[in-house]
């Protein structure tokens, strides 16, 4: 583990390039081979550009490349009266993991959550994907419970005509 401290920022436009690589990286990493990666490349720009999202990224120390990536979401929840975050695709380089950046990155999606004047913040993880799972637990993060019941994610393509 280095010694320096891990440094997180948000994305400017100019470095649509990096969170791109980086989340293409995300994309091999889970299996999958689409999205394609200039549509990785045209989404990050176009998300930047219009400020529908945050993206950090973080490196071992100031100065460092970029080796890690998150995406928040904001929007106006009706359940929770206020805005909520969705935090997406944390992914730390494999030959940088272990060196603090992903909890750097929560840390810093948990400010940026409260700058925002979040009243909520949810993500989701693959259920197999225990070192995630460890991480975001760490930082308060539970298993969606409402009533005593187990809260589930479901969702589908609108591309699909059913």
């Amino acid at each position: 583990m280095s010694d320096a401290a891990p440094h997180v920022w948000r994305a400017t436009p100019h470095e649509a390039e990096t969170v791109a690589e980086l989340l293409v990286e995300f994309r091999d990493h889970i299996g999958r081979d689409w999205p394609s990666d200039n549509a990785f490349h045209a989404g990050v720009e176009r998300m930047l550009e219009r400020n529908e999202a945050d993206f950090l990224l973080a490196s071992a120390a100031d100065g460092a490349p970029a080796a890690g990536v998150c995406q928040l979401r904001f929007g106006f929840n009706l359940w929770r009266a206020g805005t909520e975050c969705v935090l997406e695709d944390l992914f730390v380089r494999e030959r940088a993991r272990r060196e603090g950046l992903g909890a750097a990155l929560v840390t810093a999606a948990l400010e940026r959550a409260r700058e925002r004047n979040s009243r909520w913040i949810e993500l989701d993880a693959y259920e197999d994907n225990a070192p995630a799972i460890a991480l975001y637990e760490r930082f308060g993060f539970v298993l969606g419970r409402s009533g005593g019941r187990r809260e589930i994610v479901l969702a589908r393509s609108l591309d699909d005509p059913r």
